[in-house]
């Protein structure tokens, strides 16, 4: 973005009056906002006068200008239309009233029918979803075991951008001096330094750019697999990976677990991984925190298929066999 933002403010920008943006709609009001998204973007500042048309913290707007600058990033707009358009997207978790006042404010005009401004939050999610994830792709590593994987998120997300620590921010910066200068001792220890912190720096994944990306532990929501010390405990581990292997995955997180783990329903592409690992007998629907219908009767598809773990006669529910570790109840062993 910054070399469209340097582009826009260099050569499109005009001075304006003081008090106030005082743009009017259109082709001005985009380079006011491209002109107050280069500053941001090198000051961290939000506009001066934005607070008078807003009822809402600096570190609110700050929050609001960091999605709009990571959205614009991902796809910058080229226009007026487009950028209001980005606007309400990246804004769409927040209400109505200061949606519409910062477009105000840039005099940009209310983007067409088609893009709807939410009344407070948009709801496009199952009721109990708290936010999503994107994750960048998977690899045999990110599966622990057959209900339980790691996943990494690009932090020019508008989620994530807004939340990466300074500390961060700043080894991420050492380290690719530290590499550029060959200095790979270093730059090993800033990645541990980072990975620490949560996160981890992939390097040269995206058009030779490294990608800063934070990390979350996944607890798939409504099943409980075989852990991998029990019968089909290692079959649901490598039916799991096989879904997902470098895919990408769309997360929708509810809540997080005593463990830390964000619990949510999983997505590759079109394939929902619960019903699959339900359906192919190695998971059990975990009915003691999920009461869905549906994944009852996957359960009961399995079971009458006797596919996977149903193919035994009387297999042990997961969390009976933790129970039975935890009070030092002698464990079946299986050949």
């Amino acid at each position: 973005m910054g070399n469209t933002l340097r582009r826009l403010y260099e050569e499109c920008y005009s001075p304006r009056p003081e008090g106030g943006h005082g743009v009017s709609p259109g082709t001005a009001g985009f380079d006011a906002l491209a002109r107050d998204l280069f500053q941001f973007e090198n000051t961290g500042q939000v506009p001066e006068g934005l607070s008078q048309h807003l009822e809402a913290s600096k570190k609110t707007q700050a929050t609001w200008y960091n999605k709009i600058q990571a959205a614009w990033k991902e796809e910058p707009p080229k226009n007026a239309e487009q950028a209001a358009t980005l606007i309400v997207r990246a804004l769409h978790k927040h209400h109505k009233v200061n949606v519409e006042g910062l477009l105000a404010f840039y005099g940009l005009p209310y983007p067409a029918a088609s893009v709807q401004i939410p009344e407070q939050t948009l709801q496009k999610w199952p009721v109990g979803v708290k936010f999503e994830l994107h994750s960048l792709q998977v690899d045999a590593r990110a599966v622990a075991d057959g209900d339980t994987i790691t996943v990494y998120v690009d932090t020019k997300k508008p989620r994530e951008s807004s939340e990466v620590p300074v500390s961060v921010q700043k080894a991420a910066m050492e380290r690719r001096e530290a590499r550029t200068r060959r200095d790979y001792v270093r730059a090993d220890a800033l990645q541990n330094q980072i990975a620490d912190a949560g996160y981890r720096v992939f390097d040269g994944a995206r058009n030779g750019d490294d990608i800063l990306s934070r990390k979350y532990r996944i607890r798939l929501r409504g099943v409980d697999a075989p852990e991998s010390k029990m019968p089909y405990g290692k079959e649901a581990k490598e039916a799991l990976l096989n879904l997902i292997e470098g895919k990408s995955l769309h997360i929708l997180v509810y809540e997080q677990d005593r463990y830390g783990r964000s619990v949510g329903d999983v997505y590759c592409g079109n394939i929902f991984v619960q019903e699959v690992l339900l359906k192919r007998g190695f998971a059990w629907h975990y009915s003691q925190y999920d009461q869905r219908p549906e994944f009852a009767e996957w359960q009961k598809e399995a079971q009458a298929a006797r596919v996977g773990l149903w193919a035994s006669s009387n297999p042990q529910k997961p969390w009976e066999w933790r129970k039975d570790k935890r009070e030092g109840v002698p464990i079946a062993t299986f050949a």
